[in-house]
């Protein structure tokens, strides 16, 4: 449960942050070594091994909580100042169609609440 609840926040800190331009808050103050793993800007945890899940060790359910807090309300402010017409501004032309803001944006809503439904899900099972 702990990996997921970190996973969908690295998710949401890597993405946000790259659509305002700024730092990801993991790699700030003391995040990664409250979860036993280096600063990886890289690393949100896609393609995991089973032994890289297994060696994220948080401090505390606290430090899952004050890292998610962190990040959610950074992406609470800047979507609070984001326009109808912001959504259309497309943020990566990799893709075909390029991916706009809004677009983005739905994309890490839909992968936290995935990744949170699992959450609930193995917590249900204990």
């Amino acid at each position: 449960m702990g990996w997921l609840v970190w996973h969908l926040t690295r998710v949401q800190d890597d993405h946000v942050a790259d659509l305002i331009g700024t730092e990801q808050i993991y790699l700030t103050g003391e995040w990664a070594p409250r979860f036993g793993a280096p600063a990886d800007p890289s690393d949100i945890g896609y393609g995991h091994s089973a032994a890289q899940v297994a060696a994220l060790a948080p401090e505390s359910a606290q430090a899952l909580e004050d890292y998610y807090r962190a990040v959610h309300e950074r992406t609470g402010e800047f979507i609070a100042g984001l326009t109808e017409d912001d959504l259309d501004r497309v943020v990566d032309k990799a893709w075909d169609p390029p991916v706009t803001l809004g677009v983005r944006l739905i994309s890490v809503v839909n992968d936290d609440a995935q990744h949170a439904g699992q959450a609930a899900y193995v917590r249900g099972l204990l």
